[in-house]
């Protein structure tokens, strides 16, 4: 069953999700697997479907998981945001500071959610040119965000992160992924909602990033 939304509802109240996680409620099997399905009608380039969804349910393997994602969170990385950056994330007052706190409640939590879904592409973006990345990224990035769509209606939340990035390799391993030729793309706890009651987001204007023939 699906919740009762346009299409322009729907890409518009797919939020990321962190505090408002139901911790407590397994996520059914089929709920995934139609969640990918429809994930693997997305666009991919040369038709070469290199996507793969890598499902942790399991208890233990959820706490292994969990801890990587926690251990992987604390060496930070990343590129350093610029005042351009600083300014377009203070635009709505109080915003970031929500982002943290949900970060932080995530954190505390991440061993409790009942899934994590880990999309991987095959094929590896180190050092490869911009058209190789944006041959390999374009081929996984519509599918999860097909997923993601999907799991919002069916009043399933999610939040993507990159907290695998820092230690994708060991990562890898305890899933079991053939690291040097399969890219971990992101890092997504899964959970039905509390509440499925979610509104667009307050954004920069159009005028700001909007362009005519040219920049």
């Amino acid at each position: 069953m699906t919740l009762d939304l346009t299409p322009d509802e729907l890409l518009s109240t797919t939020r990321a999700v962190r505090k408002r996680l139901d911790l407590s409620r397994p996520v059914p099997r089929e709920l995934i697997e139609e969640c990918v399905d429809l994930a693997t009608q997305a666009p991919t380039g040369r038709n070469r479907q290199r996507w793969h969804f890598i499902i942790v349910t399991d208890h233990d393997q959820r706490q292994v998981v969990a801890d990587i994602f926690r251990r992987a969170l604390a060496t930070g990385g990343g590129q350093p945001v610029n005042e351009h950056d600083l300014r377009r994330m203070n635009a709505h007052p109080g915003s970031m500071e929500r982002i943290y706190g949900g970060l932080r409640h995530l954190t505390d939590n991440i061993h409790r959610v009942p899934a994590f879904v880990i999309p991987a592409v095959e094929g590896r973006t180190d050092r490869a040119s911009v058209l190789d990345q944006a041959m390999t990224w374009g081929s996984i990035l519509p599918a999860v965000w097909s997923f993601m769509l999907a799991a919002r209606a069916r009043g399933l939340g999610t939040v993507w992160t990159t907290a695998q990035g820092p230690l994708e390799h060991e990562l890898a391993k305890a899933l079991g992924v053939p690291y040097d030729g399969v890219m971990l793309a992101a890092f997504i706890p899964l959970a039905y909602t509390i509440g499925t009651d979610f509104k667009p987001a307050r954004r920069v204007p159009r005028e700001e990033v909007l362009h005519w023939n040219h920049w």
